[in-house]
């Protein structure tokens, strides 16, 4: 409060100074503060046919009149002695005689006072400085009033955006300052205000502004309209980088596209040299180059594979993720006694599979998987995982279907549906209906799971085998059947990976029985059923015939 008393005080002292002409006040308060290259002669409001001054080096000249340094010099002494304050509150004066000067429509008294501002903020309003936060306020909501927009973002940045007012940010913006038309743009949940505001930072060359109008439009599958705008700020941000080499590499410019993956990684960009990696490991092919140049893998040298998995993708975007995925799996620990053996992921051309969010109308990611199978003859592989870009996570007859957002917590989830567990958490009516009672959980028999049935526990058996792995096993709730107002029951009193992939555990009980469910291959749905009613649908009753072929001869039969 000291500071603004001071303000108030100087602007009543030096008001005798009002009478003078602009050039002489921006003058007296430049004797005062420290030389500013903000302050020009430039502008006509301070120009007199009779004077001119020039503030280069802080000092005023005068000519026209016979008026010299040393009477400015003069003058500023008596003002001095007028006051008799010390270097603080001189300062103080020559910020009022700059208001003074600003408010009779001196730009440059404007720019000089708002320096003395924005250095006070840059440096913290630290203690020993003679503008404090108070009297940075003061003079700026002055400036405000004279509709200087600089003045406005500034405050707007002070006082935050709790305490400021959204004026302050909107004449900002309406005063082309690109920040506050950056900021006026994210503050706004119109869409339509979002993007006029984000075009209008961005056309000032505002990085920020570029980089965040070409979100928007990639979020908006406008990749077109995105694309210039991270050329331009390619070479300044390691993200825009990363996000032009994506499109870049979409397009099929593969070597402009590495040039600027690694621009990205050497900046310290992590995807980026996952790309890089996935790139020089991986080839896209078509389906006979798959044929022919994909490299086999030797399921007999990998011990028992009950289970062989082979991943497909079809982008650059989805092989980083199948070979994140592939990497996790080789690592984890806890499903290294699994009779699962994952093959190296097989990068397929764009053009190779055709994948649906919504697939069938089903809410659900899937694709049509016919064009797998004359790769399945030749890999030998018994079940699939299809990384695609966008799509629900879901497992259907032998085929595991993610997306590029899913974690490897969803893969494993998805992987104890290859051996028949069942979700924990509540699952759709349509479902429920056919599984959360006697006869249906009978036929689906999970390993995990159990219902109420007249006497005790259905199916009987699992019960029976949770009791025997391990006498102490306490059957808890589950969630399962919670749609139908149903019990359901659980081997285990914590919240494992079936009801929630990302913090949930998975007890040793479960490896148990997920070993138990690998070792029936009667229990399971390969990738050959899924290939058969393909098939079948579409009318290839030969191809049908073999994959039914096929999968008698995993299930033995059954």
């Amino acid at each position: 409060m000291r500071g603004l008393f001071l303000a108030v005080f100087a602007l009543l002292i030096v008001a005798g100074d009002s009478g003078r002409y602009v050039p002489q006040l921006i003058a007296n308060a430049s004797k005062v503060l420290a030389p500013a290259s903000l302050v020009s002669d430039s502008d006509p409001t301070e120009k007199a046919s009779s004077a001119s001054v020039n503030t280069a080096d802080g000092m005023a000249q005068v000519s026209g009149q016979h008026s010299t340094e040393s009477s400015l010099d003069a003058q500023t002494s008596a003002n001095t002695e007028r006051f008799n304050y010390s270097d603080y509150h001189l300062k103080h004066d020559a910020l009022a005689l700059l208001w003074l000067a600003a408010k009779q429509g001196s730009e440059n008294a404007q720019a000089r006072l708002l320096g003395e501002f924005e250095r006070a903020y840059n440096a913290g309003f630290i203690a020993t400085d003679y503008i404090d936060e108070t009297t940075a306020i003061y003079f700026l909501e002055k400036l405000v009033n004279l509709e200087n927009a600089d003045a406005a973002w500034l405050l707007y940045q002070i006082l935050g955006e709790e305490g400021a007012s959204q004026r302050f940010m909107r004449l900002a913006a309406l005063g082309e300052v690109a920040e506050a038309q950056l900021a006026f743009a994210m503050s706004t949940d119109s869409p339509e205000k979002r993007e006029k505001w984000l075009v209008r930072a961005a056309s000032q060359n505002y990085v920020p502004a570029q980089a965040a109008l070409a979100d928007w439009y990639l979020l908006h599958g406008q990749q077109q309209l995105a694309k210039p705008l991270l050329a331009a700020t390619a070479t300044l941000d390691m993200q825009s980088a990363f996000k032009y080499a994506r499109l870049l590499w979409d397009e099929g410019e593969f070597s402009e596209a590495k040039q600027h993956f690694s621009f990205a990684a050497k900046k310290g960009h992590l995807q980026a040299e996952k790309a890089l990696e996935a790139i020089n490991l991986y080839t896209p092919y078509s389906i006979q180059q798959a044929l022919k140049q994909s490299p086999s893998f030797n399921w007999e040298n990998e011990g028992k594979c009950l289970q062989r998995i082979q991943p497909f993708a079809t982008s650059l975007a989805t092989i980083m993720r199948a070979h994140s995925l592939y990497n996790s799996f080789n690592n984890d620990q806890r499903l290294q006694n699994l009779s699962i053996c994952l093959a190296p992921p097989i990068w397929l051309k764009p053009d190779v599979l055709s994948c649906d969010p919504d697939y069938k109308n089903a809410g659900i990611l899937g694709c049509s998987i016919t064009p797998l199978a004359s790769i399945a003859k030749k890999q030998k592989f018994s079940h699939a995982v299809v990384v695609a870009e966008q799509g629900k996570a879901n497992v259907q007859n032998g085929v595991m279907y993610l997306d590029i957002s899913d974690a490897y917590s969803v893969f494993v989830h998805e992987l104890a549906h290859f051996a028949g567990f069942a979700d924990e958490y509540p699952i759709g009516k349509g479902m429920a209906n056919r599984l959360c009672d006697e006869d249906g959980i009978s036929d689906f028999a999970p390993p995990n799971l159990i219902v109420d049935s007249e006497y005790w526990y259905a199916p009987n058996e699992t019960v029976e085998n949770w009791l025997e792995i391990d006498p102490a096993t306490i059957i808890a709730r589950a969630k399962t059947c919670t749609v139908l107002g149903k019990n359901s029951y659980k081997p285990s009193r914590r919240i494992t990976f079936m009801e929630h992939h990302d913090s949930g555990v998975i007890p040793p009980l479960y490896l148990v029985l997920w070993q138990q469910q690998l070792e029936k291959q009667n229990a399971q749905r390969p990738i050959s059923m899924n290939f058969f009613q393909a098939f079948h649908n579409s009318g290839n009753q030969k191809e049908a015939a073999h994959w039914l072929a096929e999968y008698e001869a995993f299930t033995g039969g059954i």
